[in-house]
């Protein structure tokens, strides 16, 4: 007779087996199909027709999970996938089938397709890039949200520049290109965050009053940054097949809010996509990018409670 668990992974002190019924897992993973669906297919169809979104595409371009992979499911670390579900991911990198022990503990016929994430081998082969991303959340988690930056970043990033040099050249700004520096020159620029500040023009890094590196990253990132709480994304996706997909879309929907928010407080004129701007240089604009901060920051920090808590169950080397 089939069980549901648990049973202990080896090696995994915090990790049981768990099958999942066939039912639910089909269920799940329609839901997460029609979920990424809303981010993967318009994507789709602007890149084969050749069109490009300054704010869309970014959850793509800048991030490395492909719409292909993003569409896939995973239920998470000592989740059994069994029939279909387990045969189509028997080929998935981080996946391994469940030994004869495990099988029998677990009720499972010898023959039947039976599947669960690789969590030990995992943890084995990307132990550095787990406790960089571990430390980072912990530290950020740590810290209290500062909400004095105002989106300035992107403004920095076309500070003195020209229209031919910016990123998003097909952009126009919303001012004249002396009132956008006067805008980075009349304020303080604090960026902490290492993955906006290196794109800076040379000319504004020496205006932010932190020099954020790679190595400081984690001494420097705080959750009420937008990039930080983007990235949120990344640290889920990076960790797949461990987590659940239902966390990395969670992620997801929070990085393209945020996203849009950091564009519409941009310098650039994004009326061309039906966005108002958020006027960063007006006392009612800084209001308004400051309250939309907070939210997010608040749905961060839930989001990076729970990736932590991810990482705690299925780290054995965090013990």
């Amino acid at each position: 007779m089939r069980v549901t668990g648990p049973v202990q992974e080896p090696g995994l002190a915090g990790v049981p087996l768990v099958v999942v019924p066939a039912d639910d897992a089909s269920d799940r993973a329609g839901r997460h199909l029609a979920h990424a669906a809303r981010f993967t297919e318009p994507f789709r169809a602007r890149r084969s027709a050749g069109i490009e979104h300054p704010v869309e595409d970014f959850l793509f371009t800048y991030y490395a999970l492909s719409p292909g992979k993003l569409a896939r499911w995973h239920p998470g670390a000592g989740a059994v996938l069994t029939g279909a579900a387990a045969e189509e991911r028997a080929g998935w990198k981080d996946y391994r089938a469940l030994d004869a022990t495990e099988r029998a503990a677990l009720g499972l016929a010898t023959d039947d397709p039976a599947v669960t994430a690789d969590a030990g081998g995992f943890l084995a082969r990307r132990s550095a890039t787990v406790a960089f991303v571990r430390r980072l959340l912990g530290a950020t988690a740590s810290r209290p949200g500062q909400f004095g930056c105002f989106g300035l970043h992107e403004w920095a990033m076309v500070y003195r520049q020209g229209a031919d040099e910016r990123r998003h050249e097909a952009l126009p700004l919303r001012l004249s290109a002396e009132q956008t520096d006067a805008v980075v020159e009349g304020h303080r620029i604090r960026c902490s965050h290492i993955d906006a500040f290196r794109f800076f023009t040379p000319e504004a890094t020496g205006r932010n009053e932190l020099q954020p590196t790679r190595h400081t990253q984690p001494d420097l990132e705080q959750p009420g940054c937008l990039h930080a709480t983007m990235d949120l994304y990344k640290w889920a996706f990076t960790l797949l097949p461990l987590v659940p997909s239902e966390l990395v879309l969670t992620a997801l929907d929070l990085a393209a809010d945020v996203r849009e928010v950091d564009m519409r407080a941009s310098p650039y004129d994004l009326a061309g996509h039906g966005l108002t701007p958020i006027r960063i240089e007006t006392p009612a604009g800084k209001a308004e990018y400051v309250a939309a901060q907070r939210s997010f920051a608040e749905r961060g920090a839930d989001l990076r409670r729970r990736l932590l808590a991810e990482l705690e169950r299925v780290d054995a080397r965090a013990r």
